[in-house]
């Protein structure tokens, strides 16, 4: 677990300062159980937003990635919006691959497309570290939003090296990552300097963050539900640590998401190594696994976010209500609870639900009396 003490971030950072050490969220992250429930969503920021839809007019989407004073505008208009506990970086896990020469671009309706495919030990060869220099719009959009934020936290984020790897081997989204998971198991040699290379550029894009301000640091694994539990132990979990070793030293609390994770979710809390149990602070739960069984899965040493279900969103009220109750009341069974979706917001919801979803979580304290009669929720 990261120390409440860091020593390797800058005098002015929130969390030494200590603008954000109190906040929900990073109490919440560090195993405390606040008095009032941190909410955030999981692409907040973003497409759902009307302000975000007139802002985006005429900017492609990695364009505006790297515009620090748009990314940073686009991360703050949800936090001013909907009231949530934190900030998420407005950015994309492809930024860093795109900053190392990568030819990557994101097709409206598809998602990430490269140019040209890694498939060869020569490819990855070809692939070239990233210029520490290259990062500088991140570090500007970070710091500019921390600077309006307050004593609200911000997340920073990247994509795990499984997820960005599936990426390039695919060429593009794709549904079960054959040729990614082919790769793996007919040249590791290959694979494993891969993933090191996605490790690197993945681990400096949040490092970057995190020193220009961010007060936690996510690591997402969108594509992680394709692998059985013993690929992602034997060549997929070490990587991601490498990745999350990026910013040990900062002393941030550090969370890790997955989708589809629920066969490997002890996995991603030990980060692949069954005698540490606290590898990292907390572990997002997608929808598809209850809280309490998650809970049952990874031990009481972590803390766990999520899990209310996107689709629930465009629910009548009465029942996206009882919903999240119940999600609250399961993540009782945790250390500490950051509520969250179990993935993104999607694009069509209406910003008032999400709005009243924050309003709902607020007034419900800390969260433990659902159910049992003695909370504000009773």
């Amino acid at each position: 677990m990261t120390s409440a003490a860091p020593s390797a971030l800058p005098d002015s950072h929130p969390l030494v300062t200590g603008r954000t050490s109190g906040s929900p969220l990073v109490r919440a992250l560090r195993g405390d159980r606040p008095e009032t429930l941190p909410v955030w969503f999981m692409r907040q920021a973003g497409r759902s937003l009307p302000e975000y839809r007139e802002l985006r007019v005429g900017t492609a989407m990695l364009d505006a990635c790297l515009d620090p004073a748009m990314a940073s505008e686009i991360t703050l208009q949800p936090v001013r919006r909907h009231g949530v506990d934190a900030g998420i970086f407005f950015s994309d896990i492809v930024v860093p691959i795109k900053l190392a020469g990568v030819d990557v671009e994101i097709v409206p309706g598809r998602g990430p497309v490269l140019g040209s495919p890694i498939r060869t030990a020569a490819d990855v060869d070809a692939l070239a570290p990233l210029d520490p220099d290259a990062l500088a719009p991140i570090t500007e959009a970070v710091q500019r939003t921390v600077a309006e934020l307050g004593d609200t936290p911000l997340i920073g984020f990247a994509g795990a090296p499984f997820t960005l790897a599936a990426y390039l081997v695919e060429g593009g989204p794709s549904k079960d990552h054959i040729r990614a998971r082919t790769l793996m198991h007919s040249d590791p040699e290959t694979w494993a300097r891969l993933l090191d290379w996605a490790a690197g550029v993945s681990g400096a894009f949040l490092r970057a963050q995190v020193t220009a301000g961010a007060s936690a640091a996510q690591l997402f694994d969108s594509w992680v539900g394709s692998l059985s539990r013993a690929d992602y132990v034997a060549s997929v979990a070490p990587h991601s640590a490498t990745a999350l070793s990026h910013v040990a030293d900062l002393g941030v609390p550090r969370i890790h998401f997955g989708v589809g994770s629920g066969e490997v979710l002890h996995e991603m809390a030990t980060l692949g190594d069954p005698a540490d149990a606290t590898a990292v602070d907390a572990v997002g739960v997608d929808w598809r696994l209850p809280l309490d069984e998650a809970v049952r899965r990874v031990g009481t040493g972590v803390t766990v976010q999520g899990n209310i279900d996107p689709a629930m969103l465009a629910a009548p009220w009465e029942v996206l209500e009882a919903h999240v109750r119940d999600v609250v009341r399961r993540g009782g069974a945790a250390r500490a609870h950051v509520v969250n979706l179990g993935h993104g917001v999607p694009p069509e919801t209406d910003p008032t639900v999400l709005t009243r979803v924050v309003e709902l979580l607020h007034a419900l304290g800390d969260g433990t009396g659902i159910g049992d009669g003695t909370g504000a929720a009773a």
